[in-house]
């Protein structure tokens, strides 16, 4: 079938991309390159550097006519979301509406939505959440992606355009940028690699459910599948991870001798929070499978290939 993936070219979306080329899709890809790469765009995949706001969205909807639309588009980032909220609203309510638009008009089939676990639900009331939890965002970001989930639901009950939501852990992996918006397995990797001081933002014993990217594309594959039922899934481990623990993980992998510093917790990011997936077991025949030991290794492996061909 064809698919055209939003964000494509970012960390996430591009591994996204690669598995429904190598499962026999033909994918087109949207991102503006306002923090994907073009290089992560395989070569096989069509691609157009459009904002997701933008009226030209509907000229490459009637050109391509995809049945499958996968929506990773986003900002991203919290801190951002703080300081900039209506921006943060643009581009993930205004931009996704204008995507929902679109495919509305020309007969999408289905559409699957990037949303947060890790910031939809706030600081939980118990644990891990699972998606009857409270939905109580404490940052812009999470309240901007969680509005989607809604008008999500109005678009298939008035228009019957079925949906998936993925509410994603923190995912980490290879290609995620280290001097981008990135989560603090690619920071924390970036400067243990090149050898530069470290700070771990608050005390460290914040915890998060950390996802290997390859599992979490697996979920988007699985959700292809006619038979999926419109509704939301979480993804996750299922056991919270701390920032210290990844800070000592890392540490031993790279061979870090420096010493972390500590600073300021970041306003808005949720304590702890890790995730319940039960359902995406029952519904889309998903579990991660990647541990986060080998996991981190191989982040860490990337990162050091990345760095020796840039230094040849």
């Amino acid at each position: 079938m064809k698919i055209l993936v939003t964000g494509g070219a970012g960390f996430i979306g591009s591994h996204v991309v690669e598995l429904y080329l190598e499962n026999g899709h033909e994918v087109v890809v949207v991102d503006d390159l306002s923090t994907g790469h073009r290089a992560n765009v395989p070569a096989r995949a069509t691609f157009y550097p459009v904002d997701i706001r933008r009226p030209e969205l509907d000229e490459i909807f009637a050109a391509e006519r995809p049945q499958v639309v996968n929506h990773h588009a986003a900002q991203m980032s919290v801190r951002i979301s703080v300081d900039r909220p209506l921006f943060d609203a643009d581009v993930n309510i205004l931009g996704s509406l204008n995507l929902l638009e679109c495919a509305r008009r020309h007969g999408v089939e289905r559409l699957i939505y990037i949303s947060s676990g890790g910031a939809v639900y706030g600081e939980p009331v118990s644990l891990p959440c699972d998606e009857g939890h409270p939905v109580d965002p404490i940052c812009p970001y999470g309240v901007s992606k969680h509005v989607v989930e809604h008008y999500l639901h109005l678009y298939r009950v008035n228009y019957g355009l079925p949906y998936v939501v993925l509410r994603y852990p923190n995912v980490y992996g290879p290609r995620q940028d280290p001097a981008g918006e990135a989560g603090v397995v690619a920071i924390f990797t970036g400067q243990m690699l090149a050898d530069k001081p470290l700070t771990i933002n608050g005390d460290g014993t914040q915890e998060r459910d950390f996802v290997y990217v390859s599992d979490c594309a697996r979920a988007n594959l699985a959700a292809l599948q006619p038979e999926v039922e419109s509704g939301i899934f979480n993804l996750g481990s299922g056991r919270g991870t701390s920032v210290l623990e990844i800070y000592q993980i890392l540490r031993d992998i790279t061979g870090y001798s420096g010493a972390a510093q500590f600073g300021a917790a970041k306003l808005g990011e949720t304590y702890r929070i890790f995730l319940n997936a039960d359902k995406a077991r029952r519904g889309l025949a998903w579990s991660p499978t990647v541990d986060l030991a080998s996991g981190l290794r191989q982040t860490v492996e990337y990162f050091q290939r990345t760095a020796a061909r840039e230094a040849a």
